[in-house]
């Protein structure tokens, strides 16, 4: 099943020049998707248009197959299924608290009190919050206020979750947090895609890689695509350590079954490969 497709999708800012041309994508549920791309090759445009902040000029998206339409209507169905979360946490926290601002899209729904304190508490949990529900956001530190924002949008039970640079500003315990979440939801069932500088990241999270370099759009297994050394240069994307190691190890004839996706992985293959020596 694809929830999300944008099909020969274009886009250019006023006086600017076109971003996006002829552009075609389609989101499979249930997927880890990683969109990788210089500064400028249009990552955030292109998250926009797939969550209905910009209006493409040519082409369309569709959800489930049907194009949205971007009237009060049509832009309430595809924000119940897809849910878009900034860089900068900062352009989307304007509540008091903590549980304010996570309740607020739930309110917008029209649900019950009783199910809107039930999704709040459940988003809290999920990432690890609870504690904070009551904290005034404007007190949070950077990373906190990143949950908080991931937060409200999971409270909406999207299909599709959107980040744009999740990682960005949070230290590594931060970003496992992050990623040990955003595992949980996948678990559950959630599309996640995300937009990423991170190489490393993407081999080790995504299932499937969607590169943007020079105005077109490559997709594929994230294994293959970022094993493509030029497509990467011409991304400005460097090669991933983890196939870095792998050249160095068939090199020596030492080649494993699988790439390894993480130093642990690569660990556990150095101390197998020295036992057996």
């Amino acid at each position: 099943m694809i929830p999300l497709r944008v099909r020969e999708i274009g886009y250019a800012y006023e006086d600017g020049p076109v971003v996006l041309s002829d552009l075609s994508l389609a989101i499979p549920a249930g997927r880890a998707l990683a969109l990788l791309g210089p500064n400028g090759s249009g990552k955030t445009t292109l998250l926009r248009l797939l969550t209905g902040g910009l209006v493409p000029a040519a082409g369309r998206v569709e959800l489930h197959g049907v194009p949205i339409r971007h009237d009060r209507k049509g832009l309430a169905e595809l924000r119940r299924a897809v849910q878009l979360v900034v860089q900068d946490p900062d352009d989307q926290l304007f509540s008091a608290s903590v549980a304010q601002d996570v309740s607020f899209g739930p309110l917008n729904l029209g649900l019950a009190a009783a199910e809107v304190r039930s999704r709040v508490a459940e988003a809290l949990a999920a990432l690890g919050i609870s504690g904070l529900a009551e904290r005034p956001v404007h007190l949070l530190s950077f990373g906190q206020r990143k949950r908080v924002a991931i937060a409200g949008a999971i409270a909406m039970r999207p299909e599709v979750l959107v980040l744009d640079e999740p990682t960005a500003g949070l230290d590594p315990a931060g970003q496992e947090a992050l990623l040990d979440t955003l595992a949980a939801l996948r678990a559950a069932g959630t599309t996640v895609v995300m937009a990423t500088h991170d190489v490393d990241l993407a081999l080790r999270w995504a299932d499937d890689a969607a590169v943007l370099a020079g105005g077109r759009l490559r997709t594929g297994p994230v294994e293959e695509l970022l094993a493509d050394t030029a497509l990467l240069a011409a991304a400005s994307l460097r090669p991933t350590w983890a196939h870095a190691a792998f050249a160095v190890l068939a090199a020596h004839g030492l080649a494993p079954a699988g790439l390894p996706r993480t130093p642990a992985e690569l660990a556990a293959l150095a101390d197998l490969t020295h036992r057996s020596s």
